[in-house]
């Protein structure tokens, strides 16, 4: 058995070295807030942090992750939906069909931790997740909301 740090949590799994880390979070931890999109780390649907840097959880080998690295899932961004972006998303109706909007969410917050006051270009550049729906300017709108709440 190996572990996981896993939103605060010590978490044991059994997967092979080479299994994606988001099959593990969601296979054997039952973290399902995580979505499996594309599977080659472009639509950024599986997006999770590891030690606050947002990275695409389809491609990256459970094995990569170091025993003292600490990833957070959707689940634990805020168990409360008391995060600015997760009140933002809410106050501007964000998602359409809401798959893709656990990978926003967490793409942004990483953008927020690195920059919480991020103009309209940093947002562009940050924000490489694919929607079906087309929701862009909801979620652009809805980052700089929580970049001028957390101003206040």
């Amino acid at each position: 058995m190996a572990t996981l740090n896993v939103n605060g949590s010590v978490r044991s799994h059994d997967a092979e070295p080479d299994t994606p880390l988001l099959w593990v979070l969601r296979e054997q931890l039952g973290l399902t807030g995580t979505k499996y999109g594309c599977g080659v780390a472009q639509c950024g649907a599986c997006t999770v942090h590891i030690d606050g840097v947002a990275v695409r959880s389809c491609a990256r080998p459970v094995s990569t992750v170091g025993a003292n690295e600490k990833i957070t899932t959707i689940e634990g961004l805020s168990p409360d939906g008391r995060h600015p972006l997760q009140q933002a998303w809410v106050a501007l109706d964000v998602p359409q069909c809401g798959f893709c909007q656990s990978g926003m969410l967490m793409t942004a917050a990483a953008l927020m931790k690195a920059k919480p006051r991020p103009s309209d270009q940093d947002v562009r550049e940050a924000m490489t997740n694919i929607c079906r729906c087309g929701t862009y300017n909801r979620v652009k709108a809805a980052i700089l909301m929580a970049s001028a709440a957390a101003k206040g």
